[in-house]
């Protein structure tokens, strides 16, 4: 078999055979031989049944394929569709909307999203290899919508405000980002002090140097870190005192969320945090290289529809009330016609 695919199209090429696609889905994730994804299992001792592309584990008994124990499994979703969806996302600077995606694929909307939130778990690191250290940038971010766009119910979405609403009714979003490594991007409830410097504290250790704005909430981050502070209402660059950095990759965010995803609910925002994230880290590495990445963090995740839409707040507007059957009087003629429900 042939090695990962350099660009879009032969990535298309290459994974349009369903053989292929499975032999390179089962060489990423078991490089050193198969073995048991089950919990308290792991055994390489597996029987390959080729009719129905699957293992069974002579320990444990049970059957599994290459999608179990990965943010792929139960989806009857091909790998011929899976993999081509891990490329576009892994690899699309501004991000690539569920509508394009069911396009593409010849799957539904709703289909297209779920696929691309799994995929973005599987983006999600789940937990750091080091604390950011040397010079870190911090700052926060405000996300919403624009004030033109604020009437009857869409406007009146709670924790989503506009651009001239108070700031606390948008999503807020905080960021550090390593100069000359990695940027890290989480949601908060708030801008206080209390809420931003424990998040500082576990990402960035102690003794860096930090540069923020003037915000009051950092004040308290004195006596861990050497803080330089650059005011925004006089200058934006003094020296190396800059926030510049972190300042561009809100500048990333904020054009896929306007350009491309246009509607996200500040639920899901950190799923979106994480795909931008992602790609930015790898922003050195090649195309192959993100989408192997990607592919490689689908293992031991999972993501199922119900965990992904039960756990947050309805957001769609006030039910409408049902309307009662109307009841034919007896002294009306019936109704003549073929009915549409045929």
């Amino acid at each position: 078999m042939d090695g990962t695919p350099d660009t879009l199209l032969e990535a298309v090429t290459f994974f349009a055979d369903a053989e292929r696609a499975h032999q390179y889905a089962v060489l990423m994730r078991w490089p050193n031989g198969v073995a048991c994804p089950r919990m308290g299992c792991g055994s390489a001792s597996v029987q390959f049944i080729a009719t129905r592309k699957l293992w069974r584990c002579k320990e444990c008994k049970r059957q599994f394929t290459v999608k179990v124990g990965t943010v792929l499994e139960d989806s009857p979703i091909p790998l011929t569709k899976w993999l081509p969806a891990f490329w576009l996302l892994s690899n699309t600077k501004n991000g690539t909307s569920s509508c394009e995606l069911g396009r593409s694929l010849g799957v539904t909307q709703k289909t297209a999203w779920f696929m691309f939130h799994r995929i973005r778990a599987a983006m999600k690191t789940g937990t750091f290899e080091r604390q950011l250290q040397g010079e870190v940038e911090i700052d926060e971010t405000f996300v919403g919508g624009k004030a033109e766009n604020r009437r009857g119910n869409v406007g009146s979405r709670r924790g989503w405000g506009t651009k001239r609403a108070p700031k606390t009714e948008k999503a807020i979003v905080f960021g550090m980002i390593e100069r000359g490594g990695k940027v890290r991007a989480m949601t908060v409830p708030n801008v206080q002090g209390t809420t931003l410097v424990p998040k500082l504290r576990e990402h960035v250790r102690g003794g860096s140097t930090i540069y923020t704005d003037a915000a009051g909430a950092y004040n308290a981050a004195e006596w861990s870190y050497n803080r330089l502070v650059i005011d925004h209402a006089v200058k934006y660059v003094e020296g190396r005192v800059t926030t510049n950095r972190i300042e561009n990759f809100w500048s990333c965010v904020k054009r896929t969320l306007h350009g491309t995803y246009i509607a996200v609910r500040p639920f899901h925002l950190d799923a979106y945090l994480d795909e931008q994230v992602f790609r930015f880290n790898a922003r050195e590495d090649d195309d192959a290289g993100r989408f192997v990445s990607a592919l490689k963090g689908a293992d031991g995740k999972r993501l199922t529809y119900a965990a992904l839409t039960a756990s947050h707040p309805r957001w769609r507007g006030r039910p409408i009330a049902p309307v009662p059957p109307r009841r034919r009087t007896n002294d009306e003629p019936p109704i003549s016609g073929v009915s549409d429900r045929l």
